[in-house]
C-alpha cells in the first residue's frame, strides 16, 4: 500500500485506530488500553494497569509522550515529508519497525503525517492514536535498547559524518614526503613496571603503569582512562611512545575504573540517579589522582632507581572519554555548574546520551568552586572526550596550552556535536581536530584491554578490530609527532600533524579527517545550535531545523562535488559566484 493510499485509508477508517497496546518483555506480555498511557501522559499520575512499568514512567518519559511539535496543517505533510524521507528519518523509521515488529514502514509512516495533520499537535499519543490496528504490539526491551540512539545527539552526529567527510576533506593534501615514520617502533629498549600509590588525605588508591626506556628524554606523558576502563585502555600507545625515549605513567581512578563499574549493583532505578553509577566526587578526584600521582613521581626521581625518568614539569595528558574531561580540567578549564544544573533541569529523554545524563551526576559536587588546574600540563590529547555542559560556555576558554581532539561520528556514548565540536570551538590555544568518520566510542582503545561488558551496550556498537587497525596505527604517529612538539625534533615531526598525512590513513570504513579550524559552514551552524541552546531548552522543532540546516550544508557539498567532476569531465572552465561558489576538489 503507498503512502498516498495509506493515508486515505487512514483517514477512512478512524474505527481502525489503535486503543489497545501489548507490552512485551522477553516472554512476558501485557495488555493496557492506550487510554490509560494517555491519562500518564496528561496527568502524570502512573494508573493501575501501568504500576508494573513505574520505574522507567518518569515525569521526563510522561514530558515526551505529551510534547507536542505544533505545525500549520496547511504545511505538516511538506515537512514531516522531509524528515520522513532524509537518511535520519529511515534510520528513525527502522528502529521503529524493531520495537513495533507487527507494523509496516508504510502503515509508520501514515500514521506520522496523519497525526501532524490534527490541529492539536504531533506527539507520540496522536501517532499511536493514528496506527490502523486495533491492538499495537510493542516490544519494550527493543524500545529500552534503542532510546539511546534514537536521540537527536546521535541523528545529529550522523549527519556530521556525512558533512565533516566532505568539509574536512583536503583533495590535493599529499602526505609528508619523509624517510621518518613516526608510526613505527622506536629502537630502545623498554621497561614496564606497576606501582601502587595512596593518597593519605583522600583515602585513595591509585595504581600505575610505567613504561620508559635506557634514555629517557623529552616531556612526560600521562594517560587518563575513560569510565569503565582500566590504565591499560591505551597499552599501545603507551609501548610506542616509550620505545622512543619517552616516559609513560598510566594510573587507574578507582572511583571510575572497570573495578567500581563490576561493583555496582543491578538496580534499574539506577538512572533516576546519575551519581549512584557515576559518584560526584570524581569529577573532582580524577585531576587530583593526577596532580597526585605527578607529586609521587617528582619525589621517585630522587631515588637512584628512578633518577631523572619522570620530567614532571613538561607533561603531555593523553586522556579517552572521561580521561579527556580530566586532561581538560588539568589545563585549566573551569567547571561551570550552574551552566550544568540548568541543563540538567531541562533535560529530554529524546535529547539524551549517556554522556547527557552521566554529566549530571556532577550536580551533587559540594565544592561548587574548584581550581583543578595544574600549571605542569603543557599539552593535551582529548580523545571521544566527556565535555558537554561541564565547562559552560566559557570554562574551556582558559585552555591557553596546544589540545588536539579526536571525535568519532559514531560514537553513540559522547557524541561529536555537544561533547567535541562545540567545545573544540571555545578553546584558546594552538589546536587541532582529529575526526575519525564513522567512528565509534572505543575504536581507538588497545583490542586486548577493552572491556568486553562495555561492546555489549546497545549505545556502544563496536568496530571489527581490523576496521579500526589503520586508526590505532594513525594515533601512534600522530600521539608521538604531538608529544615531539616539546622537543628539540618538533620542526622535524610537525609535518605530520597536518591533513595529508592524516587522510592517508583513511580507509573506506573509516575516512579520517584533521583540521586546526572548522569550516565556515559549519561555524555557522554551531552558532545556530547555540542561539537556541541559549534561548531556552531546545524542543523537537527546534532540533529538527538544526537538522534541517544540518542537512543543507551536506547537500551543499554533494552539489559542488558532483559539479566539478562533471566540469572535469566535460573540460568545462567556469567562475561560480556567491551564494554557491564551486570549490574545486571540495
Amino acid at each position: 500500500m503507498g503512502l498516498g493510499a495509506g493515508l486515505v485509508a487512514l483517514a477512512a477508517a478512524p474505527s481502525l485506530a489503535s486503543d489497545r497496546i501489548v507490552l512485551k518483555v522477553g516472554p512476558l506480555r501485557q495488555s493496557i488500553e492506550l487510554r490509560d498511557l494517555e491519562s500518564f501522559a496528561r496527568t502524570g499520575e502512573v494508573p493501575d494497569s501501568l504500576r508494573l512499568y513505574s520505574g522507567f514512567l518518569s515525569p521526563e518519559v510522561q514530558k515526551s509522550l505529551y510534547q507536542k511539535l505544533d505545525l500549520d496543517p496547511r504545511m505538516s505533510d511538506r515537512i514531516i515529508a522531509d524528515v520522513l524521507d532524509s537518511a535520519n528519518g529511515e534510520l528513525l523509521l527502522d528502529a521503529l519497525t524493531q520495537i513495533a515488529p507487527n507494523m509496516t514502514l508504510d502503515q509508520l509512516q501514515g500514521a506520522i503525517r496523519l497525526a501532524a495533520m490534527q490541529a492539536n499537535g504531533l506527539n507520540v499519543i496522536s501517532v499511536l492514536r493514528a496506527i490502523p490496528q486495533e491492538t499495537l504490539e510493542v516490544d519494550l526491551t527493543a524500545a529500552i535498547g534503542l532510546i539511546s540512539q534514537l536521540n537527536f545527539s546521535t541523528l545529529e552526529s550522523r549527519s556530521l559524518s556525512g558533512v565533516l567527510d566532505q568539509e574536512l576533506n583536503v583533495a590535493l593534501a599529499v602526505p609528508p614526503q619523509s624517510d621518518l615514520d613516526p608510526t613505527a617502533a622506536g629502537l630502545q629498549q623498554t621497561y614496564q613496571r606497576s606501582m601502587t600509590m595512596f593518597d593519605e588525605d583522600r583515602q585513595r588508591t591509585i595504581p600505575v603503569e610505567m613504561y620508559w626506556s635506557r634514555n629517557p628524554q623529552g616531556p612526560l606523558v600521562v594517560l587518563s582512562h575513560g569510565f569503565g576502563a582500566d590504565r591499560f585502555f591505551l597499552k599501545y600507545m603507551a609501548e610506542h611512545l616509550s620505545s622512543h625515549g619517552i616516559t609513560v605513567v598510566s594510573l587507574e581512578h578507582p572511583g571510575s575504573n572497570l573495578k567500581a563499574l563490576q561493583g555496582l549493583p543491578v538496580d534499574p532505578d539506577i538512572i533516576k540517579s546519575p551519581s549512584r553509577l557515576l559518584p560526584a566526587s570524581e569529577f573532582l578526584d580524577r585531576p587530583r589522582d593526577v596532580s597526585f600521582v605527578l607529586d609521587r613521581l617528582e619525589n621517585l626521581n630522587q631515588q637512584a632507581d628512578f633518577q631523572g625518568l619522570f620530567n614532571t614539569e613538561d607533561v603531555t595528558i593523553i586522556g579517552h572519554s572521561l580521561g579527556g574531561y580530566t586532561g581538560l580540567a588539568l589545563a585549566g578549564a573551569k567547571l561551570d555548574l550552574r551552566s550544568l544544573q540548568t541543563f540538567c533541569d531541562t533535560i529530554q529523554p529524546l535529547a539524551v546520551s549517556p554522556a547527557d545524563w552521566l554529566q549530571c551526576a556532577a550536580v551533587d559536587l559540594p565544592e561548587q568552586q574548584a581550581d583543578l588546574s595544574d600549571d605542569r600540563i603543557k599539552q593535551v590529547m582529548a580523545m571521544n572526550p566527556l565535555v558537554g555542559q561541564l565547562f559552560g560556555e566559557a570554562g574551556l576558554s582558559e585552555v591557553k596550552v596546544p589540545t588536539l581532539m579526536m571525535t568519532a561520528t559514531k560514537d553513540g556514548v559522547t557524541p561529536t556535536l555537544d561533547q567535541q565540536l562545540k567545545p573544540f570551538t571555545q578553546l584558546a590555544g594552538p589546536k587541532y581536530l582529529l575526526a575519525v568518520i564513522g567512528g565509534t566510542h572505543l575504536s581507538s582503545g588497545d583490542p586486548g584491554n577493552v572491556n568486553p561488558a562495555l561492546t555489549q551496550l546497545p549505545f556502544m556498537a563496536e568496530l571489527d578490530v581490523q576496521q579500526t587497525s589503520e586508526l590505532r596505527r594513525l594515533l601512534r604517529g600522530l600521539s608521538l609527532s604531538f608529544v615531539e612538539q616539546r622537543m628539540p625534533e618538533a620542526d622535524t615531526y610537525k609535518p605530520f600533524l597536518s591533513a595529508g598525512y592524516v587522510q592517508s590513513f583513511s580507509t573506506p570504513a573509516l575516512p579520517l579527517r584533521f583540521a586546526e579550524t572548522l569550516p565556515s559552514s559549519l561555524d555557522s551552524w554551531l552558532g545556530l545550535t547555540s542561539k537556541l541552546s541559549n534561548e531556552r531548552s531546545p524542543d523537537t522543532a527546534d532540533r529538527l531545523v538544526s537538522l534541517g540546516y544540518l542537512q543543507t550544508i551536506e547537500n551543499k557539498a554533494e552539489w559542488q562535488k558532483s559539479m566539478a567532476v562533471h566540469l572535469r569531465a566535460k573540460s568545462v572552465v567556469t567562475v561560480l559566484r556567491s551564494p554557491l561558489p564551486l570549490v574545486i576538489g571540495r
